[in-house]
């Protein structure tokens, strides 16, 4: 094994953690820290994959945009962050080997499709694809109306929380 993947099964390793800590954290502000670390991660397992592009987009939308819009939402509801309320489901001794059986099956289908198995050479696809999807990013037959959906239900979020934390602060004074 070389140390290139031994240093991708430690990245893998931590991403694989940092996203079960976003779905078990006590504390809304953790799980969004979390988050950010997981998405850190995938952007540094793309960097390795050859994948410049998309670790670049990986940091800048979804970290630098999403996980920010989602941090600063969380602290403007601020009795979220101090809730000490218990955050646990009760039923996750049902839901785990549920979702490690459903887990399984999909590695089973996967691992049974060629293509999956299969390595291909991508090293002269790159630039071709970088402009496939610029093109289908802006093409409006593509994923235009899409992305643009996307952003305006992150704002209405936005303006969602800041009424809420505004109404609760109104109320108290």
């Amino acid at each position: 094994m070389t140390s290139l993947q031994i240093v991708f099964l430690v990245v893998a390793a931590v991403t694989l953690f940092s996203a079960g800590m976003v779905v078990s954290a006590r504390k809304l502000m953790h799980a969004a820290l979390f988050l950010v670390l997981t998405l850190m991660g995938v952007a540094f397992m793309f960097a390795m994959l050859g994948s410049g592009f998309f670790a670049v987009i990986q940091v800048l939308v979804y970290i630098g945009s999403i996980a920010i819009l989602i941090i600063f939402a969380v602290m403007l509801t601020r009795n979220m962050m101090d809730s000490e309320a218990e955050a646990s489901n009760r039923g996750w001794q049902i839901l785990a080997p549920l979702s490690l059986l459903i887990f399984a099956g999909i590695i089973t289908i996967l691992s049974s499709w060629h293509a999956f198995t299969s390595v291909r050479d991508l090293s002269g696809t790159a630039g071709e694809d970088v402009v496939a999807l610029g093109k289908a990013l802006t093409d409006p037959n593509g994923f235009a109306i899409p992305f643009e959906l996307a952003s305006i239900l992150l704002v209405a979020a936005l303006a969602g929380a800041i009424y809420v934390a505004m109404e609760r602060k109104g109320g108290r004074g």
